[in-house]
């Protein structure tokens, strides 16, 4: 088979084929490693690589095979970890130029479970600093570009894994996800994206351990390929207090589900979220192309109240948390949505965050009251189309100047305040041909139903083109080299070794 033709093939696919001797993971990792030597010069979006070591772990894969034993979920899969997530022996600098030379000594939780489900790690996925906004572009490695048009924003923070996959560079990435960094990305760029339930996956880092407002999960292009990665991350661990008792195997392939018994509620701005004209036309066109596929679809309002201002308290409290140090010492080495968090929050009471648990369990509490006539509500992911890198965020939409510079985001973190699981599905494209991402969200604690529905809404959008999920011209990208590294003002030294040393808890 082709290099071309065997990138194609979904992470499921290709697990297949390593299991039955089809394929052998030296042969796939090789193809991966020329595709990203090809690609990512027009997008950025792979960053510090581990290649001899990774060559071992695919030559020891293909032993395996041979050997007959047991094979794990992911064994012989080319793997990219969000550079949030601290790897061993791999530059992890978190976008940030405190931590361009930090080499961990360890795997966090997360990356251990993929590495031990036979994962072959093959590099860092690129960042904003620190995971703070939705436009993946750094001072350490530049900005990532979309897969559609380079010069424009993937979406972030795990804007570099959206766009390995949709390039097909990696067939697996991980992601985590506060505002929507797992749903935004993968809505700009057409890929599956999937915010779990607060405590499905374990979150190492996270320093407030009772606070659930982010979680780490998993992103693909299909959501056969979101569930395989999910399984293996799922799980319970002492180092954080929300995780339980759970059994990855039961989400390893997506539920049954028939479409034509849910009842779907769906929304163009749930109540109040900034979405401009052309997304709101999208969504109601899309609404029509598919509402023959369910049993019952409405429109329906809802009630967020103040969603933003009580994000805007938890998101926070966060970040006071987590960079009062960093700030008081040199806010110069912060970068500006960095520093716009932490004075924020340095402003608040303890009043205001009291407030801001009392409305969030409002807001939990009417969005729950919706599941008891629907099974799904739908909604769009992001209410803008990308625009370009260069762009920090959208600070006007519509005419109306937005409240700061994470406002735009809002039809993905107020679902967040409600804690129910989301998938961002490739949904075709918008007005402005660029991919479109519906936000499908399932009950409280209905991980496995709103997979199996989401997976099953995949499958039906296939064969309505308005709907199937777009790809992009690869032979254009080869040809399109821009200038993504521009805003490096403080590049990694690649021979740093690894260290100890202490990790922020980034989002």
């Amino acid at each position: 088979m082709a290099n071309e033709e065997l990138l194609a093939l979904s992470a499921v696919e290709l697990r297949r084929r390593i299991g039955t001797k089809e394929i052998s993971p030296v042969e796939l990792l090789e193809a991966s490693l020329r595709r990203i030597r090809r690609i990512n010069p027009a997008v950025n979006a792979v960053t510090a690589m581990c290649v001899e070591r990774a060559r071992k772990e695919a030559k020891a894969a293909e032993a395996a095979v041979r050997r007959g034993e047991d094979l794990p979920l992911l064994h012989g899969l080319p793997t990219g970890i969000k550079d949030l997530e601290e790897t061993k022996g791999l530059l992890t600098t978190y976008g940030s130029p405190l931590y361009r030379d930090f080499v961990p000594a360890w795997d966090n939780v997360m990356v251990a479970r993929v590495r031990a489900a036979g994962a072959v790690v093959v590099g860092k996925t690129n960042v904003p600093e620190f995971g703070a906004g939705a436009n993946s572009r750094n001072p350490v490695w530049g900005a990532t570009g979309n897969p559609f048009n380079p010069m424009l924003n993937p979406g972030g923070s795990s804007g570099g894994s959206a766009v390995a996959l949709a390039t097909d560079m990696l067939p697996v990435c991980t992601g985590s996800d506060t505002g929507g960094s797992l749903r935004i990305p993968a809505a700009l760029c057409g890929v599956v994206g999937f915010r779990p339930s607060p405590g499905m996956v374990a979150v190492e880092r996270r320093g407030m351990g009772w606070t659930p407002i982010s979680v780490l999960g998993p992103m693909g292009r299909t959501v056969a390929d979101t569930c395989l990665l999910y399984a293996t991350q799922i799980g319970q661990h002492d180092t954080d207090p929300l995780s339980f008792p759970v059994e990855g195997a039961a989400f390893a392939e997506p539920w049954p589900v028939d479409l034509g018994s849910l009842r779907v509620a769906w929304t163009e701005d749930f109540g109040g979220t900034p979405v401009e004209k052309g997304i709101r036309a999208t969504m109601r066109a899309k609404i029509k192309a598919m509402k023959h596929l369910f049993r019952r679809v409405d429109r329906v309002t809802m009630d967020f109240g103040e969603a933003d201002r009580c994000f805007d308290v938890i998101r926070a409290v966060n970040f006071v948390a987590r960079y009062r140090e960093a700030y008081e010492k040199n806010k110069a080495l912060l970068g500006p949505n960095i520093r716009a968090n932490y004075e924020i929050g340095a402003k608040m009471t303890l009043a205001d965050f009291a407030w801001a648990h009392g409305e969030q369990t409002r807001i939990f509490r009417m969005f729950q009251e919706l599941y008891k006539d629907y099974d799904l509500v739908l909604g769009p992911t992001i209410g803008v189309t990308p625009f370009p890198w260069k762009q920090l965020y959208v600070e006007e939409l519509e005419g109306k100047k937005l409240r700061n510079y994470y406002h735009w985001l809002a039809p993905t973190y107020w679902i967040t305040l409600t804690s129910n699981p989301a998938v961002s599905l490739p949904c075709g494209t918008d007005h402005k041909k660029m991919p479109f991402g519906l936000q499908v969200i399932g009950r409280f604690r209905g991980d496995g139903e709103v997979l199996g529905a989401a997976h099953a809404m995949e499958q039906a959008f296939n064969g309505i083109p308005e709907l199937r999920r777009p790809l992009p011209n690869l032979k254009k990208l080869e040809k399109s080299v821009p200038a993504l590294k521009s805003i490096v003002t403080h590049p990694p030294k690649r021979n740093a070794k690894p260290t100890r040393g202490p990790a922020p808890a980034a989002l």
